[in-house]
């Protein structure tokens, strides 16, 4: 459960025990317990109708951490299980069912970088007020700050700008007299 949910699941059981509504939430625990209980006896009597598979449970429960480890790894190799990312299914795009073999070995493409940093490397002295000007009103500061910003350049303006709004603030600081790196 997210840190959201479980806040929101928080806060709704302490307005209803405030609002004297103690009897409905206990009722709908219980309800939820009873839940629980029916389908944790669901997958017990699965188990136990199969005797060969009660007797597996029952040995992987009476193993310790380093030995479950050991059996995870054993089966991954024996039934060529690859290793899953800790993201799971969403972790990434879904892959082709069929690729060819020649694509396989290709060179990966080097993906086009979208988002940039913008860093202030430096600026024409006669410039400075021009570039505070444009700095202030670019990053939001006040005159005092946007001063001693520009003038402890080299400093990282902004981070995962877009690239073209990226290249119209290098444009603008060029024009002015500063020089922005684009990383």
């Amino acid at each position: 459960m997210s840190l959201t949910c479980q806040y929101a699941a928080r806060s709704c059981v302490r307005s209803l025990r405030s609002s004297n509504s103690l009897r409905i939430s206990s009722v709908a625990a219980a309800v939820g317990h009873r839940r629980t209980t029916r389908r944790w006896a669901s997958t017990e009597t699965t188990a136990a109708a199969n005797p060969k598979i009660s007797g597996i449970v029952d040995q992987i429960s009476q193993l310790t951490l380093l030995e479950t480890a050991d059996l995870v790894a054993s089966l991954k190799t024996r039934l060529n299980i690859p290793d899953m990312p800790m993201g799971g299914f969403a972790a990434g795009p879904a892959a082709p069912a069929a690729a060819p073999v020649e694509e396989e070995e290709a060179a990966p493409v080097q993906q086009e970088k979208t988002l940039f940093n913008l860093k202030l490397q430096s600026f024409d002295a006669g410039a400075k007020p021009k570039i505070i000007k444009e700095i202030k009103s670019m990053l939001g500061l006040s005159l005092v700050d946007s001063k001693k910003f520009v003038e402890s350049a080299p400093k990282l303006m902004k981070e995962g700008v877009p690239k073209e709004e990226a290249e119209k603030i290098v444009a603008t600081l060029k024009g002015l007299g500063g020089v922005v790196v684009m990383e």
